[in-house]
């Protein structure tokens, strides 16, 4: 799994890459820690690469997503491979986070 920010204003520029799963979850929540605390921003994370996510995966982007709403801010997630978005379809978080 790889995470790489790019920030310009407000804005933020998100790719992430590989899979996200127990082995790696934590190091996911750090990579994204300063999404979670930059104020009110706009953020676009880019899951070309996204092979997989599990429960844990999906528990930081939720957190993600709340973070993002408490500070007036927006999440867009884009470019989602066909069985990652499955996962986000069937647990439903595809209603509760921007899929574009």
């Amino acid at each position: 799994m790889f995470v790489k920010i790019d920030n310009e204003g407000d804005k933020y520029d998100v790719a992430v890459s590989g899979r996200i799963d127990t082995t790696n979850a934590d190091q996911f929540q750090k990579d994204i820690a300063p999404l979670m605390e930059c104020g009110k921003c706009d953020i676009v994370m880019d899951c070309t690469e996204l092979e997989y996510t599990s429960s844990q995966g999906l528990r930081m982007f939720l957190m993600l997503q709340k973070s993002v709403n408490q500070r007036g801010g927006t999440l867009e997630l884009r470019n989602m491979r066909p069985q990652v978005k499955e996962v986000f379809d069937i647990t439903g978080f595809s209603s509760i986070i921007r899929i574009v």
